[in-house]
């Protein structure tokens, strides 16, 4: 596993990096989200979606389980699977299905582990405890993937 940390010193570095991270994925890449509320998880999918020109379609996923997103032939799935009670609730809305088909970004995936696919990218958002501003992004490539060819 190969990791790489980020500093974000406010919003629009969060979108900046995630709209880079955007440019180098394709369908079947999947992005788990990990952190906690307010922690800039959907500022993320934010500027992902703004790679695509998609940033101002985002809509939070909570009540819906997934929200679908299309560029030409690029479909984008954005997750929250917070409200889940386990994955056997993700595997009941096919969710495993949408692996081929796009690229997932999955907030909270941490609940549905054993339902992932072995290939993926895992980022774990934390607050700076002295600047309110300030995320840590922990970025952790999960078997294929390589976080420097990913980010260079």
């Amino acid at each position: 596993m190969n990791s790489y940390r980020f500093v974000s010193k406010n919003e629009t570095d969060t979108k900046n990096f995630a709209k880079k991270l955007a440019s180098k994925l394709k369908t079947k890449d999947v992005v788990v989200l990990t952190g906690e509320l307010g922690s800039g998880k959907t500022k993320f999918v934010e500027g992902f979606l703004s790679y695509f020109g998609l940033e101002n379609e985002i809509s939070s996923p909570t009540f819906t389980i997934v929200n679908e997103y299309q560029k030409d032939d690029t479909k984008i799935y954005h997750f929250d699977v917070y409200r889940l009670e386990d994955s056997s609730e993700f595997y009941e809305i096919g969710g495993e299905e949408y692996f081929e088909n796009g690229i997932c970004l999955i907030e909270w995936g941490e609940l549905i582990q054993d339902a992932l696919p072995k290939n993926y990218i895992h980022i774990t958002f934390e607050k700076d405890e002295d600047d309110e501003n300030i995320r840590i992004l922990k970025i952790e490539a999960i078997e294929k993937f390589n976080i420097q060819n990913l980010l260079s």
